[in-house]
């Protein structure tokens, strides 16, 4: 019954997993659901932590906001992307903030993590105001040529943190945190 249930709702967890089974009359507690689905190789399917993966063929651009003073609105944004854990799976969110205001001005999501989602975001955000720099991870929605040519036609400064760099980011970052997850 475990796999069964698996098959139909292949990211549901061994709590879940539980839940569903109690649901249906078997008495049997998540210790020993846990077990059954690692003995049967059986392992939920969600998104790693790890939204930034980045294609090596494409080009880095430095990061152009080390010693910039920020003294005025639009001089530049910063995009991330996150994922949002939902009853029937997870959608992918990304959102683009001016640093000097802390606005959003942009977000759009997706349930894949396809570059045009990224750009459809911008769009957004340029219906509001056009930003000097848009600064960004190393990830491959943001190394892609799209992302890149998109930005250049629009007269706008790439910039990229450093690897491992999270601080370079910690506005766009603390927005994340500051989502309430139960409001999903």
């Amino acid at each position: 019954m475990i796999r069964e249930i698996w098959e139909k709702y292949p990211f549901y967890g061994y709590r879940r997993i539980t839940k569903e089974l109690k649901a249906n009359g078997i008495k049997v507690n998540r210790k020993r659901v846990q077990r059954a689905m690692v003995l049967g190789g059986i392992q939920a399917i969600y998104p790693g932590p790890n939204t930034s993966r980045r294609n090596r063929l494409h080009k880095i651009h430095p990061y152009r906001l080390r010693d910039l003073v920020i003294e005025r609105p639009n001089q530049a944004w910063m995009v991330d992307i996150t994922y949002l854990r939902l009853r029937q799976g997870f959608v992918y969110l990304v959102a683009l903030i001016d640093v000097y205001s802390r606005y959003i001005v942009g977000w759009s999501l997706s349930t894949t993590l396809e570059t045009s989602f990224c750009i459809d975001a911008v769009k957004d955000g340029l219906l509001i105001a056009k930003p000097e720099i848009i600064n960004s991870d190393q990830g491959c929605q943001f190394t892609s040529e799209e992302w890149i040519d998109f930005l250049k036609a629009q007269a706008i400064t790439v910039s990229m943190t450093g690897k491992g760099r999270c601080k370079d980011k910690i506005y766009i970052e603390r927005f994340w945190r500051s989502l309430n997850p139960l409001s999903f």
